[in-house]
């Protein structure tokens, strides 16, 4: 029964092939939109997260400031006005926390120039005053050369860690150790390179420089360029992935007593891990999601309602063979399942135009950026049951009104 209801409904479809791909079109707008901002967003979050895992898997940060996500203007003053972190800070971590193997404090500094001989670079370089801690922490090697070491970092040494395209912008066709370079007009000696760490959402992780975090605070001082407090950003790493939480947890005790916080205060100094990092932004961008999702979800709808009307218009054309099938022995199971069936299959036809259709409009945004091109299978399946689930709501009133027509009156209808 049910396959001799398949053939038929596809033999309707194929008899009425412009009414057939009229029906469909409104499913297809509503299947491809849907996909196509899935598919959107969906590229863009593979690039975020991947921009935005920075740190290893045992590994979080100590910082002054919040970090991702849409604060308040009351909140962002208030974050404005903590405390800076400080190098006493990751000293203190580094002595207290037994879980952790690896702290790393770090400052920052933007709109930088380097040069060599006659070659320049453009005043945008950051500098990072790190310590040896920094390659691993933030999951960027050295590629040749050698990394800071301790006792560059206790003596204060004028060495330079050269991120990728720094180093191929001033040596494009020579080898950069042990090469003297000028930074701001003062002399460093090249000690390694770091190995390319491009991002497609611009984290500009081969646009910067590493010093010794000495040297970094002999040159340029402890406030910025408006007269600021500098605050350390602190990397830790747990000595293992099942220690992470013990870390987490262990560092932020030492942090409230090293800030000398009371138990009802709150933390004036934000943690964050990968994990966190991602969920923020899932956070962010979990109101477009929705907000794409109805607005799909309302075309589909509009869609069903349209193929309800068709299937009832359809219902009324074929009244007599409706009338014929019954009078032959045909019986209201029948009839319903050849209508249904027949919604069902347009749907679904629909749905497949949407879907590929939708993955197509999505990866545009990868032509016009760096973000690589990704097909989220899952919401093959989503747009695929959801044209179900369409053409059986909607196609179940017109399938219904076909089985109860009575035979003798439909053979009459004209």
């Amino acid at each position: 029964m049910f396959f001799e209801a398949l053939k038929m409904a596809f033999t309707a479809i194929k008899a009425h092939k412009l009414r057939s791909a009229l029906t469909m079109v409104g499913i297809i707008a509503g299947v491809a939109s849907i996909i196509s901002v899935m598919t959107g967003i969906s590229i863009v979050q593979v690039a975020i997260e991947e921009g935005i895992s920075v740190l290893g898997t045992q590994t979080f940060q100590v910082q002054k400031w919040a970090v991702g996500g849409a604060i308040s203007e009351e909140e962002r003053r208030k974050i404005q006005q903590r405390r800076p972190t400080t190098v006493a800070h990751a000293d203190a971590i580094r002595e207290s926390v037994k879980s952790v193997d690896l702290v790393g404090p770090e400052l920052w500094s933007y709109s930088h120039i380097a040069s060599y001989k006659d070659v320049k670079t453009n005043p945008d370089l950051m500098i990072c005053g790190g310590t040896p801690e920094y390659t691993t922490n933030n999951t960027h090697y050295v590629e040749f050369g050698r990394n800071i070491s301790h006792e560059d970092v206790k003596v204060g040494r004028n060495v330079v860690l050269l991120g990728y395209e720094v180093a191929q912008t001033l040596f494009p066709w020579t080898d950069p150790l042990q090469k003297t370079i000028k930074i701001d007009g003062r002399k460093y000696k090249v000690v390694g390179v770091l190995e390319d760490k491009s991002s497609a959402i611009g984290g500009r992780f081969n646009h910067y420089l590493i010093i010794p975090i000495t040297r970094f605070v002999n040159t340029y001082g402890m406030r910025d360029a408006n007269g600021s407090e500098r605050s350390v950003n602190i990397t830790v790493r747990a000595r293992t992935a099942a220690l992470l939480q013990r870390a987490l947890d262990e560092t932020r005790m030492v942090m409230r007593k090293e800030r000398g916080l009371k138990p009802h205060e709150e933390d004036d100094f934000t943690i964050f891990t990968n994990d966190s990092n991602i969920r923020t932004f899932n956070q962010t961008t979990a109101g477009i999601k929705a907000g794409s999702f109805v607005i799909g979800i309302v075309a589909l709808i509009v869609a069903g309602i349209g193929i309800m009307n068709i299937m009832l218009v359809s219902v009324t054309e074929r009244t007599k063979e409706i009338g014929i099938r019954k009078a032959l022995g045909a019986k209201r199971m029948h009839i319903l399942l050849q209508f249904l069936i027949e919604a069902i299959i347009l749907c679904n036809i629909g749905g497949i135009i949407g879907v590929a259709a939708g993955f197509a409009l999505g990866n545009i945004i990868s032509l016009v950026t760096d973000f690589a091109a990704h097909v989220p299978l899952e919401w093959t399946f989503v747009g695929i049951l959801f044209c179900t689930a369409v053409g059986l709501t909607f196609g179940f009133w017109p399938a219904m009104r076909a089985s109860k027509l009575n035979p003798i009156d439909s053979l009459h209808y004209e």
